[in-house]
């Protein structure tokens, strides 16, 4: 049977983000340094030193120290000033801009060049170029026209990045490095082709499996040679569309491993290295996990764009951003506030600039780097913001990040080593993600939306929540877990999930989970496929609805599901009332107490009030702890570690708020000791709370 497959894409080793303490003998060994990425907050921005005469950039650096920055990102678009024709190099320029910032205590992270090749490049080696899905060639002066498939351009990148790495290899100022720039798009060219063919071969063995997996008997799909496996952007069989996915995840891996290589062998193993991810936090273009195996440091580019800060859709991204490692993260991009990009690029209000950046530190960043840190004289992004003008004086933003950092300059040693951590976890699957996607059944199906609508109660009741991955994550520290979108469950996934649950796990199931097996195939068991019989119930039927039918109290709308217990001790927990003729009066949540724990599946996508019941007596039977309650538009954030408690405030309303706090704290921030607090609108506050009773 294909089931018994075993198909898996390699791995590879995880590079220590810190050189091992030796232990001493003489007294107990000291604790291990926190990596360099870990050991303080660090605020800064982007910077082109190559865009303005040398003689600028010690006013440039003056004027980010006075803003607090101890940190500063350069050399991603500089591949025309590093090799401004092939063979002929120059890094003075970036050796001379590295020294300097150490003058001025800013410690710095490169950038590779490779999202921008010269034009002597792209005109010499336009094989190198990358084609899309429609078959078009890119042409220069954008950036990412590359394909991420050329042997070619592989063997050209790694060239450029070892020379960066030699020549900064001694210089300790640099902390880190950073791989390209936002990966995006893949290529169809012919030898990215050529490549897919080999990976479907690596994978699947022979054509006989893959026809069996993708059930290509069809719409007559059978191929007999690999080359007739189609390789473009159209919608076609789900299976493939899947495999699809994963090639790019693998190319992508690839691409960046080429360039982590050459760094690594050269400069050793102290400096940090990471990509940092686009898309707004949740682009699933390629598999985010796997990208990040490979990485020391997870890192993302967090805008806003139109409008201003969604505090629950952008906390619940840091969070996933988070999750990719499991561990704490850098925002490597911010806007300084605003946009040149999104339908009208407006500026976020007077000091919500600073409370997006104490938030995504109260979801567990490291570091927060603006971009940019000054307007170019021309170019596609002159008209984004910036931290100072094209004349290199300061813009009216300045004084809220130099606010900003002296925050962070005050918080930091409390700060440094700590994380947020939660008993409540998540679930994140790109599988799923795509098998809903490609199948959507429904327009307004947004799994975005649909795990928001779970993480927004677990948020207002706890300072943090897990979001990390359905087929690997850890799951025994966590007494509730959730999946909104499981749809893919392997048998291994299922494994895990089921073991959970008999250990004394609490386990919530979204609708359309369990429908499709690794092959994006339907699993010709019932939903939720493998976890039907620990659950003890089944679906009998999906329904993409045209409208609300009633749930419980509330209503569902969009999806709804029509559930039967199949097992004497599977309670119903929830009916549709008046519905559609199919579900009325039908099981729509069912749940049953397996081993110490126990599993539950909710088959709509119900109202907030009904979500608000549901994950309220799930928190209380799984025996997690709320934190105290604040008021409308403060959110909570709690981090832990290093034998500290952090809580921070944010008020991210208009209207001033007082939050009672429910014991004497610490004022980080300003000092002294508070039982309550008063933010105004977008203020802010960071308290250090007792842990396990002692100050």
């Amino acid at each position: 049977m294909i089931r018994k497959l075993s198909i898996a894409i390699a791995g590879v080793a995880l590079i220590a983000g810190a050189v091992p303490v030796a232990p001493s003998f003489a007294k107990p060994p000291a604790a291990a340094p926190l990596p360099v990425a870990q050991e303080r907050l660090w605020l800064g921005s982007a910077w082109y030193p190559e865009q303005w005469p040398e003689s600028a950039w010690p006013e440039d650096l003056r004027l980010m120290k006075g803003a607090g920055a101890n940190v500063v990102r350069i050399g991603e678009y500089g591949w025309s000033r590093m090799e401004p024709s092939e063979g002929q190099y120059d890094f003075g320029w970036l050796v001379r801009a590295v020294r300097l910032a150490a003058k001025y205590d800013i410690k710095v992270v490169v950038g590779t060049p490779t999202d921008t090749p010269p034009a002597w490049l792209t005109e010499k080696y336009p094989d190198t170029l990358q084609v899309d899905g429609s078959g078009k060639r890119l042409g220069h002066g954008g950036r990412r026209q590359f394909s991420i498939s050329s042997q070619r351009y592989r063997v050209l990148a790694r060239d450029i990045v070892t020379r960066m790495a030699q020549a900064l290899k001694d210089e300790p100022n640099v902390i880190g490095w950073q791989v390209g720039n936002e990966p995006t798009d893949e290529s169809y060219d012919p030898e990215a082709r050529a490549a897919w063919v080999a990976w479907l071969k690596a994978r699947y063995g022979t054509l006989d499996a893959l026809n069996e997996a993708w059930t290509t008997a069809y719409w007559s799909q059978t191929y007999s040679a690999w080359d007739q496996v189609p390789f473009n952007t159209d919608k076609g069989n789900p299976g493939w569309m899947l495999e699809l996915k994963r090639f790019i995840t693998a190319q992508w891996g690839e691409f960046h491993r080429n360039q982590r290589d050459a760094i690594r062998a050269v400069v050793g193993p102290k400096p940090f290295i990471t990509v940092n991810l686009g898309g707004l936090g949740w682009a699933d273009r390629f598999d985010r996990y796997a990208i990040n195996r490979d990485l020391d440091l997870a890192s993302w580019d967090d805008y806003v764009g139109t409008g201003h800060l969604k505090p629950y859709r952008n906390g619940a991204t840091h969070d996933l951003v988070r999750g990719w490692k499991r561990r704490n993260f850098w925002v490597m991009e911010t806007q300084p506030g605003f946009v040149n990009w999104a339908p009208v690029s407006n500026i976020l209000y007077p000091g919500e600039t600073r409370a997006m950046a104490w938030q995504a530190i109260g979801h567990g960043a490291d570091a927060v780097l603006y971009w940019q840190w000054r307007n170019a004289l021309n170019g596609q992004e002159t008209m984004h913001g910036s931290v100072v003008g094209p004349d290199g004086k300061p813009l009216p933003i300045y004084p809220e990040i130099q606010a900003l950092g002296r925050e962070f300059a005050k918080a930091s040693p409390m700060l440094a080593g700590t994380s947020p951590v939660s008993s409540v976890a998540l679930l994140q699957d790109y599988p799923s993600r795509w098998a809903i996607d490609f199948q959507l059944h429904h327009r307004d199906y947004d799994q975005i939306e649909v795990l928001l609508d779970y993480y927004r109660p677990l948020k207002d009741a706890l300072g943090a929540v897990d979001i990390v991955e359905a087929a690997n994550a850890p799951l025994d520290g966590y007494k509730l877990v959730v999946a909104p979108s499981l749809n893919v469950i392997t048998d291994a996934m299922a494994k895990r999930l089921a073991d959970y649950v008999q250990r004394g796990g609490h386990l919530i199931l979204g609708p359309r989970s369990g429908m499709k097996d690794a092959f994006n195939r339907l699993d010709p068991q019932r939903q939720p496929g493998p976890l039907a019989e620990l659950l003890g119930g089944r679906v009998e039927q999906f329904y993409a609805l045209d409208e609300k039918v009633a749930v419980g109290d509330g209503s569902a709308s969009i999806w709804a599901e029509q559930l039967t217990p199949t097992s004497p001790d599977t309670r119903i927990l929830l009916s549709y009332g008046k519905a559609n003729g199919w579900l009325d009066g039908k099981a729509a949540v069912i749940t049953r107490n397996v081993g110490k724990g126990s599993i539950t599946y909710v088959g709509a996508l119900v109202d907030d009030h009904v979500m608000d019941e549901l994950i309220g007596a799930a928190v209380r039977d799984a025996g997690v702890t709320r934190d105290f309650a604040v008021p409308a538009d403060v959110e909570l954030m709690t981090r832990q570690g290093q034998g500290r408690s952090i809580v921070i405030l944010i008020n991210h309303g208009s209207e001033s708020r007082t939050v009672a706090l429910p014991e004497t704290m610490g004022d980080v921030l300003a000092g002294g000791q508070m039982r309550s607090v008063t933010l105004p609108a977008q203020g802010v506050a960071v308290l250090s709370r007792s842990v396990r009773g002692k100050p």
